[in-house]
């Protein structure tokens, strides 16, 4: 899918919802700094001053419409970039793009950096001639889950389950709970019926093979090392080859090439949103008649 076909997934309610509650989260009450700068019109250049993966625009956008600026793109999302790189312009109100700088800034940082991490961890399970999905997890940022699971899909990794009514996953504390992973599935397969997939949380053979047995749609071996992982997925393979094996639990962009095998289908990695570095962006009001260059731009 192309990366700009993306932002179709994202309903203009939700994006403005979105917005509204992180520039109210900013600016709940005065803004004094307004009365600096006033209601002049102004314009502005957004600068990519590291490297990596640009992600985001559709959040970008959304916060600088609700402050009534207008942004114009020079690279489609998706690009990678080289710093420095002229991204896009903003114009609008002086005193309405200073109030949506650091919200929009921070959106497409952190959105960029989920989507910079997923690609290197999508090129390199591909250098292993793997050709499996990688994924991120629900470990995400609290009030910011849309933009790292769309910055996975930038990436070019899965998004996996989007929240618990997205996947039937039964984990150790369920089958803890339920008393035993048969029940645990047995349980799990009434409450979501035909209308979901199911995945059970497995720590060893035994349990993965229970699990495929009792209907499991796919099993987790969670934190199994790669030398235990991949006879393990091999085996459930052996016996039930239509069930999905996935690997997830201690993965990183480290270790990853480890646990790409010829057995398993999804490699999931909470790395991908937790650990993701950001990218460096800088928005820069300049006059009518003046010209930025990317030696103006301070690190």
């Amino acid at each position: 899918m192309d990366k700009e076909d993306l932002a179709l997934l994202l309903p203009p309610r939700t994006l403005e919802a979105l917005a509204d509650s992180w520039l109210r989260e900013d600016c709940p009450g005065f803004d004094y700094a307004a009365l600096v700068v006033k209601a002049a019109p102004s314009q502005a250049v957004l600068w990519a001053k590291s490297s990596g993966v640009l992600a985001g625009r559709p959040f970008f956008e959304a916060i600088f419409s609700r402050l009534d600026c207008q942004v114009t793109w020079f690279l489609p999302e998706g690009s990678h970039l080289v710093p420095v790189a002229r991204v896009a312009e903003v114009r609008g109100p002086a005193h309405h793009l200073l109030l949506g700088e650091r919200v929009a800034l921070n959106a497409l940082a952190r959105c960029s950096g989920v989507a910079s991490a997923a690609a290197a961890a999508v090129e390199m399970s591909r250098a292993t001639g793997w050709t499996g999905h990688v994924a991120g997890t629900r470990k995400t940022t609290p009030g910011f889950r849309l933009a790292e699971k769309y910055g996975l899909l930038v990436g070019g990794a899965m998004a996996h389950r989007y929240d618990l009514g997205s996947l039937l996953m039964v984990k150790d504390n369920h089958v803890m709970a339920a008393g035993g992973v048969e029940e645990a599935v047995h349980r799990a397969r009434r409450a979501g019926d035909f209308a979901l997939k199911l995945e059970v949380e497995c720590s060893s053979l035994q349990e993965a093979l229970k699990a495929a047995q009792a209907g499991a749609d796919l099993v987790l071996l969670d934190n199994f090392s790669p030398e235990m992982l991949h006879p393990t997925a091999a085996a459930v393979k052996a016996k039930y080859p239509q069930v999905g094996v996935e690997a997830s639990g201690g993965i990183t962009l480290d270790n990853l090439p480890q646990f790409c095998g010829p057995h398993i289908d999804v490699i999931s990695l909470g790395a991908l949103t937790q650990a993701a570095s950001v990218v460096d962006f800088s928005l820069k009001l300049f006059a009518e008649n003046d010209t930025l260059k990317p030696s103006d731009i301070r690190s």
